[in-house]
């Protein structure tokens, strides 16, 4: 193997576990976003959005097997797909941050008011 064709089986495993770690970022976004929408905390209406991100989530996910598949064969993007969805997990106990929004919060240091986000 010469220098070029070790230079490019490089690019392209590095190419590779960088789409497997895109991949994996969201599956685990999709976990958590499907957790946070199932939770009884949430109000409907920011369920009904939880729900459209989660779609959304979800359909990044089936185009980013499909570019892997384009890129690097069918074979090698299942594989990844199946590595992903067998090794991301979100432990049981994380919870989604409770985030106010829209409401006026006052700041501790110097007095004034923001909006929290």
């Amino acid at each position: 193997m010469g220098p070029a064709s070790r230079y490019v089986k490089e690019t392209r495993e590095a190419m590779l576990a960088y789409e497997t770690e895109e991949l994996a970022a969201l599956r685990f976004s999709i976990i958590l976003t499907a957790r946070w929408e199932a939770s009884e905390d949430e109000d409907s209406q920011q369920r009904a959005e939880l729900r459209a991100d989660l779609s959304l989530l979800r359909r990044h996910f089936g185009d980013k097997i499909d570019e892997i598949a384009m890129t690097f064969g069918v074979e090698e993007a299942m594989k990844v797909k199946d590595e992903v969805e067998r090794t991301v997990v979100v432990p049981r106990d994380m919870k989604p941050l409770k985030i106010q929004r829209h409401e006026q919060v006052s700041s501790e240091d110097s007095g004034e008011t923001s909006y929290g986000l």
